[in-house]
């Protein structure tokens, strides 16, 4: 794995350390997880805002739903009770 060198603070770095100490896990795989915790963080944040804007419009928000539904047949598509 090819890797990079990153300046972070004092302050994050002792907070880093203590959590290898914590969990036993290297320096790097909870940088990797924090950057991916973030990054999925940010996307729903993103997604939530999409669609309270587009809530905002009515006409839009009522061809949203009709999208939902029209794709709610297909949950139980050749599906047997």
């Amino acid at each position: 794995m090819q890797t990079a060198t990153v300046r972070i603070s004092l302050k994050t770095r002792e907070k880093l350390r203590l959590l290898t100490a914590n969990t036993g896990e290297s320096m790097q795989s909870i940088l990797d997880k924090a950057v991916e915790e973030l990054s999925r963080k940010m996307f729903w944040e993103r997604t939530n805002s999409a669609f309270a804007s587009l809530q905002k419009d009515p006409v839009a928000w009522e061809k949203e739903l009709e999208e939902r539904s029209a794709w709610d047949v297909t949950l139980t598509d050749g599906i047997e009770e």
